[in-house]
């Protein structure tokens, strides 16, 4: 039997990448699956792949900006099927630019989806998951959290995402010893992902009207869409392998998840500065035509 069988898992973000290859993997080895989205047509989708695999869900598409929201879906996953043992905490959108450029609200949509919506995932499930724990010797469970290798560096003309993720890295780590503090059958993890085509370079199909910029995207911005482009749609490990490394991983209790181990270089590099009291290394150090080439763009304002 499946060390998965009949336990279930709550993935938001669920509609496409990471929460989608999560959800089948789910589906696949007999979990109950609680998939939740933004987009209701990519949710369904996912929804209707996983019925045909078997799996009971239940699905509902929501703002994880939205603490309601978030609270609401909650309630319904402890109704249907008790306390979840895999909280996956996956949604995200992308932006960029020099960070003077973004607006107000480009951080609030930024910061709203990508910490605010771990947050109030973190805050909803986390205290029925103790309380379970607490009456249930046997049970064990796994809060992961999605950051990026953007959580533990900090590339250039993207500051707005990077400060998300980083965030999360930070609350992801602060959740991991706390709940140590407090239990041995509940712990946490993070998930922080190097370029995999998942679509979140495209995340502002679903930004909401209220969030909307009423000005045109400045020059830093384009050129950090189509880096961004380029980066995420060139990358060569897939959501699916990325999507297994988490079920490992959770099943493992092993807090740290990469898709790219190799990028660890670049962050042994930026910690070394830390510790070191040196300025910030170059990030384009081993690829200094490709640093020229945006600093020019971005000092000629070139797109």
């Amino acid at each position: 039997m499946s060390f998965w069988m009949n336990k279930t898992a709550v993935l938001t973000g669920a509609g496409s990448g990471f929460g989608k290859e999560c959800a089948l993997i789910g589906a696949k080895v007999g979990m109950n699956l609680v998939l939740a989205d933004v987009q209701a047509d990519a949710l369904q989708a996912t929804v209707n792949e996983c019925l045909q695999l078997g799996a009971k869900v239940l699905a509902k598409t929501l703002d994880v900006s939205k603490a309601e929201q978030v609270e609401q879906l909650a309630q319904e996953t402890f109704a249907l099927f008790g306390a979840p043992h895999l909280v996956f905490n996956n949604a995200g959108v992308g932006a960029g630019g020099l960070v003077w450029e973004n607006s107000l609200a480009d951080w609030q949509w930024v910061l709203g989806v990508n910490l605010m919506g771990v947050v109030h995932g973190v805050k909803s499930f986390t205290p029925m998951m103790l309380a379970e724990a607490k009456n249930n010797p046997s049970y064990q469970a796994q809060i992961i959290n999605t950051a990026s290798m953007a959580g533990l560096l900090n590339a250039p003309n993207m500051g707005i995402y990077n400060v998300s993720k980083h965030a999360v890295v930070s609350l992801s780590e602060s959740l991991y010893q706390d709940l140590a503090l407090v239990s041995d059958q509940v712990s946490a993890s993070v998930l922080c992902p190097y370029f995999v085509p998942t679509g979140i370079s495209q995340s502002h199909r679903n930004r909401p009207a209220d969030l909307a910029n009423s000005q045109k995207p400045t020059p830093s911005q384009l050129i950090g869409q189509a880096m961004s482009d380029k980066a995420v749609s060139s990358g060569k490990v897939t959501a699916a392998e990325v999507a297994q490394k988490v079920f490992d991983a959770a099943q493992a209790k092993q807090f740290y998840i990469y898709s790219h181990p190799q990028a660890l270089g670049l962050v042994q590099v930026r910690l070394e500065d830390v510790v070191q009291g040196k300025n910030p290394t170059d990030p384009f150090i081993h690829k200094p035509e490709i640093g020229e080439k945006l600093k020019q763009a971005l000092r000629n304002q070139e797109v």
